[in-house]
């Protein structure tokens, strides 16, 4: 399957320019995207991001700047300003492709209407999977997966059932609560239907509140073995409730807890999710490609020549 002209890409990055040539070089050696239909968001990166980006980026892709780093969640809807395919494909800067295995993910966008977001195959370096699904959380699972608890074996099983392991083993595309925001696919109709991206989530739980929107609005988020995409991981929310990411992390799980139901022991699901839900903020619009930025975002924007 040809996949050039399917996708748009958006890369966020922040301090990682030479991580972000590295992605890109996997989507256009692979053939998976167009030059032109990359965008590379820099998020205020107080490093040389921008100018070693500006120097190193092949030719046609394009370069935008922010001028305030409002999160990454911020970076995305910005980023998908600038795309014009009715797919788009969200990077992390730290991952690559080594193959073309992504193709499993499109047919289903074009047998399943329904379908709003696809979720990757995460895989570390030396091919270990990552196991991107999740369920949506309990009190329970936060502490199992964010505090010393979890090495008990009485929270193992938990984890492995909020991982949603046993969900991978028949090699089939399967629903999912929700997908880790490393690497998804989204339709852009949609996207937009949602405005965007929650930015009051600076980092961390905005891929939980977007999957949660798209479920609400009445499409499916799954998830695709096989469709792989090689992550360079580094768990920094993990870190400890003390440390800088630890703090941020459990502020956004604090915010998430306000905005849905968070049940103590039980997994809400999709259903108990949705039924808890708390008052929505009304979605803001994204701008057409042709709009410019608010003053707030005012960005620098280049293609590379």
């Amino acid at each position: 399957m040809n996949l050039k002209g399917m996708f748009s890409v958006v890369i966020v990055n922040y301090n990682t320019p030479k991580l972000v040539g590295n992605c890109v070089r996997s989507v256009l050696e692979l053939s998976i995207a167009d030059k032109e239909d990359i965008v590379v968001v820099d998020n205020a990166s107080p490093d040389n991001s921008f100018s070693y980006l500006r120097e190193t980026l092949p030719t046609g892709v394009r370069l935008v700047k922010t001028s305030i780093n409002r999160g990454f969640g911020a970076g995305v809807n910005f980023g998908m300003v600038g795309c014009l395919r009715e797919l788009v494909l969200v990077l992390n800067p730290d991952t690559y492709f080594v193959d073309t295995s992504l193709e499993n993910a499109v047919q289903l966008f074009k047998t399943e209407k329904d379908v709003g977001l696809v979720g990757l195959d995460l895989v570390y370096p030396d091919g270990e999977r990552q196991f991107s699904a999740r369920r949506f959380y309990s009190v329970l699972d936060i502490l199992g997966r964010r505090s010393p608890l979890g090495r008990l074996g009485v929270f193992k099983r938990r984890i492995d059932i909020h991982m949603m392991r046993e969900a991978w083993a028949a090699g089939t595309p399967f629903e999912a609560d929700w997908v880790l925001g490393t690497g998804f696919i989204v339709r852009r109709s949609l996207f937009g239907e949602l405005g965007g991206m929650d930015e009051h989530f600076f980092l961390y739980m905005e891929d939980v509140d977007f999957c949660a929107r798209i479920w609400q609005a009445g499409y499916r988020v799954l998830c695709v073995p096989g469709a792989r995409l090689t992550h360079e991981h580094q768990r920094a929310s993990a870190a400890g409730f003390l440390s800088k990411a630890g703090r941020r992390h459990m502020n956004s799980l604090w915010r998430f807890s306000r905005k849905y139901r968070v049940p103590l022991f039980r997994p809400p699901g999709v259903q108990g999710l949705m039924r808890g839900a708390k008052a929505r903020a009304l979605p803001v619009p994204v701008p057409a490609v042709s709009a410019r930025p608010a003053a707030a975002e005012q960005a620098q924007s280049i293609t590379v020549e």
